[in-house]
This record gives C-alpha cells, sequence and structure tokens, in this order.
C-alpha cells in the first residue's frame, strides 16, 4: 500500500486545557480514499476532522500529543488558512451558506484562494455540467434552497477550492433518502473523477459504508474498531449498534441501545 496521504498518529486532543476529547486516536486516509468515521454523538467525530483542517483553535482546543501527517508533513495546530490553501477542506455540520448572496456568489468564494482564474472557470462549468438544477438556479438567493439544494451548494463550494482531502461532517443530516442516494453518488464520482480523498463523518452507517473503502469507529474519543468496509458490515456490534440489525437480522432502534453496552463489549 503506498504512504497515506493523510495520517494520524496517536492523536490527543484537548478543550480548555482540561477536557480529553480524543486519546490516542489514529487513522490512515489513501489518495482518492474514501473512508467512513462512525461514532455516536459526543464520541469525538466532529473534533478529529476539526483536528485536520486546525479548526480547533477556534473553540480553545488543541493538539497535546500525536502528529496528522499530511504529505508527510506534520500540520496539527496549524493555521487553518494554510489548511485550505494545501488543499484541506472542510464542509461543516449545519449547511452554512452565505444565505444572502446567490448560487454562483458562493462558489466563486469557495475560489476564492485561488489566482488560476481559467482554471476557476472551468471547474465552475464542471459543477454546472454536473448539477444542471444549481446551473438553473445560478442567480436565486442562496437562503432560499431546500435542504438537499444547500448540501450540493457546499460541496461544490468546497470543491472550487480544489481540495486534495475533503473532510465531510454528517452531510446526510436530515435528507430525504432519495437525495442521500443522489449525494453519496455524487460523492463517489467526485473520487473517482477528481482523485479526491474523502473523510466521512456520518451516523447513516448504511450510506457511509456504501462508497467507503475503509471505516473507522470512534467511541468516548478512541478508535475501538477498524477495517475494510466488507469487515465492518459483517460485524456483529457494527451490525447491532450502527446498522440497526441484530443477529437475527431484526430492524433495532439505536436510541434503545445503552451506551454503556457498547463500551463493555469494545473497551472491556
Amino acid at each position: 500500500m503506498n504512504k497515506p496521504m493523510l495520517q494520524l498518529k496517536n492523536v490527543d486532543v484537548v478543550y480548555h486545557r482540561v477536557i480529553h476529547v480524543l486519546r490516542s486516536v489514529s487513522l490512515d486516509l489513501q489518495e482518492a480514499q474514501i473512508v467512513a468515521l462512525l461514532g455516536g454523538n459526543g464520541a469525538g467525530k466532529t473534533t478529529t476532522l476539526k483536528a485536520i483542517s486546525s479548526l480547533l483553535s477556534v473553540e480553545q482546543g488543541r493538539v497535546e500529543q500525536g502528529e496528522i501527517l499530511y504529505k508527510g508533513s506534520n500540520i496539527a495546530n496549524t493555521d487553518p488558512g494554510a489548511a485550505v490553501a494545501n488543499g484541506i477542506v472542510q464542509v461543516l455540520e449545519g449547511r452554512r451558506v452565505l444565505k444572502h448572496l446567490s448560487i454562483e456568489q458562493n462558489l466563486l468564494i469557495g475560489a476564492h484562494m485561488r489566482s488560476d482564474r481559467d482554471e476557476v472557470m472551468r471547474d465552475l462549468a464542471w459543477l454546472y455540467g454536473t448539477f444542471p438544477k444549481l446551473a438553473d438556479m445560478r442567480a436565486r438567493t442562496a437562503g432560499y434552497l431546500s435542504g438537499g439544494e444547500m448540501q450540493m451548494l457546499l460541496l461544490s463550494r468546497a470543491l472550487m477550492a480544489q481540495p486534495r482531502v475533503l473532510l465531510l461532517d454528517e452531510p446526510s443530516m436530515g435528507l430525504a433518502p432519495l437525495i442521500v442516494v443522489q449525494l453519496f453518488r455524487f460523492l463517489e464520482r467526485v473520487r473517482g473523477e477528481k482523485g479526491i480523498s474523502i473523510l466521512l463523518v456520518e451516523q447513516n452507517a448504511h450510506a457511509a459504508l456504501g462508497i467507503a473503502d475503509r471505516g473507522y469507529v470512534l467511541e468516548s474519543g478512541r478508535i475501538v474498531l477498524q477495517g475494510d468496509k466488507r469487515d465492518l458490515e459483517k460485524n456483529e456490534d457494527v451490525r447491532e449498534f450502527y446498522l440497526g440489525l441484530s443477529v437475527q437480522n431484526e430492524r433495532r432502534s439505536f436510541r434503545n441501545v445503552k451506551h454503556y453496552k457498547r463500551r463493555k463489549r469494545w473497551l472491556g
């Protein structure tokens, strides 16, 4: 296997100098690979993304131990703007479009750090060809879009920055099932046509593992399980707690599963 595009080695993250959120987290992301990061609320998934994109400092957080290697260089606790310039772009949870600007203005803002105007226009044309609906609505104010349209705009705006690593935080949250299918097909296309590596944080384990090459399960700030997607899909714990299937393939509610039960089984 080639050297990872992105690698976390035993990363610890602390907020406000006292709140220990991540403990010895290690993961690899290869070039043009999709990796799913699964886990319940409060497991540390978003913190992992922010550690990579250097957004921890905004919330008084810091990588206290370990390394975050991007193309072989340690980027822990660096400048967020430098991360974007180097090709690491995060799409935050919450559909944060610039609501008072048009769709096209939102997209062009995504390319604000680029000076290659001709390439910017080619990328814009590619996105409009991929999403004809965005092209038809390019002059529309972004705040009037539906949730699915906003998410497509956010992904497109991130791509205008020419990322080599794309960090996605719960992109399917609140979307209709059909829109989720379209969204994840787009991510597969982006990986295939652009060669972009994607680290995908998702609670929709079905959708995430459907397109991922590998996956990690994060629990209380620790990686407790990892493997190829087929291995995770067959794993009894993942099937029960994240795919909603019991051993007898009966659907179960994730909300009814006790947190301590997962910790007892995985962490001892």
